[in-house]
């Protein structure tokens, strides 16, 4: 017979940015606990407010099923005497097994036990296993509250613990269990009794709690979209934005505010951000995209007096959005390029100069670049220009007090001063990717500058011995490492990126050596980035391990040649693979030179010759124009003709002549698969 569970967590409100991450936590533990207890069940979920975490199990099974162990007993010499008769060692390892010594099983040199365990009754698993959810759940930062020893992300408050319509017994932090829940603090003020897990979240709903934070997420996604079709207009949507209200709110009711006009005509962003990253409040837009004077909100309650929450709400925003306002009026009491001054004010790193040294070493970086992007003189030009600009808004009003609007205030003021239209996009674009699943600059100077600054940004954090170790970086150096991959191997890109971080380390004031090592490890940091890439793009581990044997030099080549070795099913050419394995064997540590066809001696000289002529022919043209895929099939050509050489044709021979061209010969064939990596490394 099965029974329906629930165990609910309550506590004080919980951050919301955890929460989603806590459900996935949950439910992962709960579904490895029954697992390991061995219980069957048709379903777990788990919900999630600001003040609660609860699991939900339906058709739980009422007790594990009986388990078959085989224990191993005394060795058979030790267990029985010469006539066949139990020892004290078996009868006593029989005794403790509860079976008669007749039932022990020979078997190999050990006698065993077949010991049937019964199975436990769920009520008497469930008390420690609902525990250990709690015991279990991992966070960043913790806390103890009163004298307790235990730790969780808030004081808890409560706990509901319910097998079928029964209380399960258990204590946490000194609450004990029961069927008494809590409903929301301001619409409920009596206690809520849960009488089953299945009339759970319709109890809840009536107290004004929504537990199913999928249900809530879609009201208050569904609400904001009516508003917003009431006031004649769209909701500026922001997933994030979603995401975190959804853990705010245990019962939302959304709700509209006005704008007064005037702020209408502050740069978007300018308002915006105020709005939306500050006060949690979603913008309203035209059909054309331009701001309405209006904003949505999600109140945490009903609608009874709601206009006065309306008010409220309308009265904090325009705060905020007068400081936005005397911000911005000041700031154009100049131009961007009149700010840039300001920036010897503002600290880079230490040891690393100001904010205008960097601005300079961004404009002779972006030169470096465009000659090796092979840009044209006008975007060069408009390149140096970007990064010339590029962090003069950090010196203005505006930033100083929204931090979050870097860049987007320096393109907005470029725009006003007239600088040209991808000038100031690029300095917009400069810190993208700025999160995970942000777009990437999409302007050919958007992505020199915005390369420009990351190269900068490694070259002086790792140039200070700041490198990032396990989940500690604080100066976001893995996601600019991933975000400068992204741009060469999103724009097709074919640049050495050594040489880019050999000239962002050249700008730096430092020792030489330091700044060998340094390059050295920041090449190492793009090898384990690109690394992680190409896993999520499902190429094997092998041929990355193959490809990125060599140097980190032309990443989008190196993208290219993981992805024609993964599709070409080289690794599979276990002929070829062994070849190549014996030329770099025979020809370790030794250094060739030109072959002199005139000291052949046999034919399977002239026959690898040959082919290696023709395969070059067709192969050195082909890696020009990154067609790995069809080089790879020319070189599978090279398979017979190098082990017929290998196996037939003695390399180290007396003439010292002959012996010196026959190497030159096999590291000649191996060049062609070096360019590749280290095709060793394929398994």
């Amino acid at each position: 017979m099965s029974k329906n569970l629930l165990l609910e967590i309550g506590t004080e409100e919980m951050p919301a940015n955890i929460m989603s991450g806590v459900v996935d936590q949950l439910r992962v533990l709960a579904e490895n606990a029954f697992g390991e207890n061995r219980i069957s069940l048709k379903e777990i979920t788990v919900y999630a407010t600001p003040r609660r975490l609860a699991v939900l199990v339906k058709e739980a099974a009422d007790r594990q099923p009986d388990e078959e162990v085989k224990k191993r007993g005394p060795s058979i010499k030790a267990a029985f005497d010469e006539d066949g008769n139990p020892t004290r060692a078996a009868q006593g390892f029989a005794r403790g097994q509860h079976i008669d010594p007749s039932e022990l099983i020979r078997e190999g040199e050990y006698t065993w036990a077949h010991v049937v365990n019964e199975g436990k009754k769920i009520e008497d698993i469930l008390p420690s296993l609902f525990t250990s959810l709690i015991t279990g759940l991992n966070f960043t930062r913790s806390m103890r509250w009163a004298d307790e020893e235990a730790r969780f992300i808030r004081p808890i408050r409560w706990i509901v613990a319910l097998c079928g319509s029964e209380v399960v017994p258990m204590e946490f932090a000194h609450v004990k269990s029961g069927r008494i829940s809590r409903g929301h603090r301001f619409l409920c003020k009596e206690d809520v009794t849960i009488e089953s897990p299945e009339n759970y979240k319709e109890t809840m709903r009536k107290a004004f709690v929504i537990v199913d934070q999928d249900e809530r997420r879609d009201m208050i996604r569904k609400g904001l979209l009516a508003k917003a079709e009431e006031l004649g207009g769209n909701v500026w949507h922001n997933a994030d934005l979603l995401e975190e209200i959804n853990y705010l709110v245990e019962y939302p009711t959304p709700l509209y505010g006005r704008i007064d006009e005037e702020f209408l005509k502050l740069p978007v962003p300018a308002v915006v951000t105020p709005m939306r990253d500050h006060q949690r409040y979603y913008p309203v837009r035209n059909e054309d995209g331009s701001l309405m004077p209006y904003f949505l909100t999600v109140r945490n309650g009903g609608t009874k007096a709601i206009h006065n929450v309306q008010i409220g709400n309308e009265r904090v925003l325009r705060a905020r959005l007068d400081d936005a306002k005397f911000f911005f009026e000041n700031d154009r009491k100049k131009s961007l390029e009149g700010h840039r001054e300001d920036l010897t004010r503002i600290n880079y790193q230490e040891g690393m100069g100001t904010m205008l040294d960097k601005a300079d070493r961004l404009q002779k970086l972006s030169d470096f670049i465009c000659d090796g992007w092979n840009l044209s003189a006008d975007e060069k030009a408009d390149a140096e220009r970007a990064a010339y600009l590029s962090k003069s808004d950090l010196a203005t009003g505006m930033v100083t007090e929204f931090t979050e609007l870097q860049g987007e205030m320096g393109k907005e003021y470029a725009l006003l001063d007239g600088e040209k239209k991808n000038v100031a996009q690029a300095i917009f674009e400069q810190y993208m990717p700025r999160f995970a699943g942000d777009i990437l600059p999409q302007e050919s100077i958007g992505r020199v500058l915005s390369m420009a600054d990351k190269l900068d940004n490694l070259a002086a954090t790792f140039l200070r011995g700041l490198i990032p170790t396990g989940s500690q970086d604080p100066f976001a150096l893995r996601r600019q490492t991933i975000g400068a991959v992204n741009i060469l191997t999103d724009g097709g890109i074919h640049w050495d990126i050594r040489e880019g971080i050999r000239k962002a380390l050249e700008l730096l004031p430092g020792e030489k050596e330091a700044k060998e090592t340094a390059l050295g490890q920041i090449e190492e940091f793009f090898r384990q980035r690109i690394k992680a890439i190409m896993l999520d793009e499902g190429i094997a581990y092998d041929i990355i391990d193959a490809v990125l044997a060599g140097p980190v030099d032309d990443i989008e080549a190196l993208f290219l040649k993981a992805r024609a070795m993964a599709e070409s099913q080289l690794k599979d050419e276990t002929d070829l693979r062994q070849a190549v394995t014996r030329l770099a064997n025979i020809t370790k540590d030794k250094e060739g030179g030109a072959v002199d066809p005139s000291l052949f001696e046999v034919e399977y000289e002239k026959n690898l010759q040959a082919a290696l002529d023709e395969v070059k022919a067709e192969v050195l043209p082909l890696y020009k124009e990154y067609q790995y895929g069809k080089a790879l099939a020319s070189l599978k050509k090279l398979t017979a003709p190098i082990n017929d050489y290998l196996d037939n044709v003695m390399v180290m021979v007396d003439d010292e002549k002959v012996k010196a061209n026959r190497v030159s010969q096999l590291i000649s064939a191996l060049d062609l698969f070096r360019a590749w990596g280290d095709f060793s490394k394929l398994v």
